[in-house]
């Protein structure tokens, strides 16, 4: 996490302010709100689906996804007709009825494989691919995108052949602070916007797909009025000062962190009913904590939080358990942060 330069008594000020009730953000911003951001898709040429994504601090984002074709090992028995796995006739005659991505779907349903998905990370200043940042990050963001399955099953094509997704991740800036929820929305948006050519051939046969682009599929579908579709999953940076709880912060206010989250989570397909309008279709899948910048650059008090003569340290020790609850229950709650989130990145992708 990048360092950020501040006296003694400018911490201990921001530490002060920001444990009031209710808390004086440095920007004037409420705990729930975000920066203002600027975000554009398919803007790459030669990808399945790209995204740009640029933070009030300046720090920029590109995401580049392309996808391939493989052949995928074959670890089932063949059927007493020579053709692999469990499909029958019934399925295959209901394909050619005109049901096809349906059957297809239903086909995939557990069959994705985490290696399907590749995600890579470059970033200023890390020449190295095997840097322990930049290694971190980019199994933080597959984690995320493996974590709910439905993103791998989307790849499954038929019994012996699936899509590789290779997705390329450069950070034009240099991390002014935590990059993680940069790169994590600006795959979710890059991920909305992929195509995928659309099959012709059946599940039991040699893949073969439409040339036409204007027919591809998307990768993620529009939710409808009587279905909520599944969303790619994303992640969020939390922190907490005192009993306040704090999203999208900026660097002054990570400096001065008793806690910091990054909080991954998923959306759940389901049908709409009037009473599902009450309820979240939000889902957590993971839950990390990160170690603060003060903690890193060895400041810690060793009795607790202290502020003698103008300086703060912070205290030593984890997260509160309620501290924790409170954080999951503000991003998943029905009209939570999760949900005006996702809503404003399907804003971006459809505009």
């Amino acid at each position: 996490m990048p360092s950020t330069l501040i006296s003694p008594s400018e911490l201990s000020y921001l530490h002060t302010s920001l444990s009031l009730h209710p808390p004086i953000r440095p920007d004037s911003r409420l705990p729930t709100s975000f920066r203002p951001l600027v975000a554009e898709t398919d803007l790459l040429p030669a990808t399945n689906g790209s995204a740009r994504l640029c933070f009030a601090d300046g720090s920029e984002a590109v995401v580049g996804v392309k996808a391939e074709v493989e052949r995928t090992k074959k670890s089932r028995p063949l059927r007493d007709d020579g053709r692999v796995g469990r499909g029958n006739k019934e399925g295959f005659a209901m394909e050619e009825e005109g049901e096809t991505e349906a059957h297809r779907m239903r086909e995939a349903k557990g069959k994705g494989q985490d290696q399907w998905i590749e995600v890579t990370v470059d970033m200023p200043g890390f020449q190295r691919d095997d840097d322990g940042v930049v290694v971190f990050l980019a199994q933080m963001l597959h984690e995320g995108l493996v974590a709910d399955g439905a993103l791998r099953d989307r790849l499954w094509i038929s019994e012996g052949w699936h899509w590789r997704l290779y997705v390329d991740i450069l950070l034009l800036s240099p991390p002014l602070s935590y990059p993680l929820p940069l790169l994590s929305l600006a795959t979710n948006l890059a991920l909305l916007s992929t195509r995928l050519p659309a099959p012709i051939s059946r599940l039991d046969e040699d893949p073969m797909f439409n040339d036409d682009w204007a027919a591809s599929l998307p990768l993620y579908s529009s939710p409808s009025k009587s279905s909520t579709g599944s969303r790619p999953p994303f992640t969020l940076l939390v922190i907490s000062i005192g009993d306040n709880i704090f999203f999208d912060p900026t660097r002054e206010e990570l400096a001065v962190a008793d806690a910091v989250c990054a909080v991954t989570v998923g959306s759940v397909t389901s049908r709409m009913s009037d009473e599902d309008t009450k309820k979240s279709n939000l889902r957590l899948l993971s839950l990390r904590t990160i170690d603060p910048p003060a903690r890193l650059a060895g400041t810690v008090s060793s009795t607790g939080a202290e502020e003698e003569a103008g300086a703060w340290k912070p205290a030593r020790g984890g997260m509160k358990r309620t501290i924790v609850a409170q954080m999951v229950k503000m991003i998943l709650e029905p009209g939570g942060v999760g949900e005006e989130v996702m809503s404003g990145l399907e804003t971006f992708s459809s505009a």
